[in-house]
């Protein structure tokens, strides 16, 4: 594992993502930094990071033979490795909103930024990106946003965090390929923020419904029961989860 440590950088991702276009990256490269000025996050998002507080990093991941239906498991697995990293601290309240954020009491504590190289229908590689609030006290005009600090009441080592979230990502990583999405999918599911509960939600147009998240499909897509009891999926991109 090759780990590059910057003091400060706009995104760890668009870093990764320049430097693979001129070197040839060994599989599980991680780029680190003290302070993201332009973490990017799902649907151009800017994601906040605080200064020797909080978790700003990019991996690199090859792959020797993943097909591009398998794009959902990929998704799957990088958030349920960061599920099993913040059970090991005891986070209480763990829940994954659709698609990749992580939260604690129903509260954003971690977001995921996933950026595949695809090539004749295969996923050659990833860039992972993840932000994760550690030990922030405040959050400034982000109501909805918590901390591990915040959520368990304690400060934690940032490192040993780092090292733990490395450690999950890797064995959720090298066990993908021979993986059967129908049990990946199962155990995200069995995380799903609201799932089973009327939530509101927005589509492109800006129009508002109530539905009831019922899971997921093989290919990520977010299944809603909606109102007349009809089932209907939605591409991650296609609506926001409001309440």
């Amino acid at each position: 594992m090759n780990i590059i440590k910057l003091n400060a950088i706009d995104s760890t991702n668009s870093y990764l993502v320049n430097l693979s276009k001129t070197t040839v990256l060994d599989d599980f490269t991680v780029v680190l930094t003290n302070h993201q000025t332009k973490g990017r996050g799902q649907q151009g998002a800017v994601w906040q990071s605080a200064p020797n507080k909080s978790l700003s990093f990019s991996v690199f991941k090859a792959y020797d033979n993943l097909s591009i239906t398998k794009v959902s498991s990929l998704a799957f697995s990088v958030s349920l490795g960061l599920v099993k990293a913040l059970e090991k601290y005891q986070i209480p309240d763990i829940s994954i909103k659709w698609p990749n954020d992580i939260m604690s009491q129903s509260k954003k504590m971690a977001g995921i930024l996933i950026e595949n190289k695809i090539k004749q229908g295969q996923i050659v590689s990833s860039i992972i990106g993840i932000g994760l609030n550690v030990n922030q006290e405040t959050f400034n005009q982000l109501p909805q946003a918590t901390s591990m600090y915040l959520s368990a009441h304690k400060k934690f080592d940032v490192d040993s965090v780092f090292e733990c979230l490395l450690e999950q990502l890797e064995i959720q990583l090298n066990k993908i390929e021979a993986l059967a999405i129908a049990s990946l999918k199962k155990e995200y599911e069995s995380f799903l923020f609201r799932k089973g509960m009327i939530s509101v939600f927005e589509d492109r147009s800006g129009n508002r419904f109530n539905g009831i998240i019922q899971g997921v499909s093989d290919q990520g897509e977010l299944i809603i029961e909606s109102e007349t009891h009809a089932m209907k999926t939605f591409q991650p991109k296609a609506l926001k989860l409001l309440f």
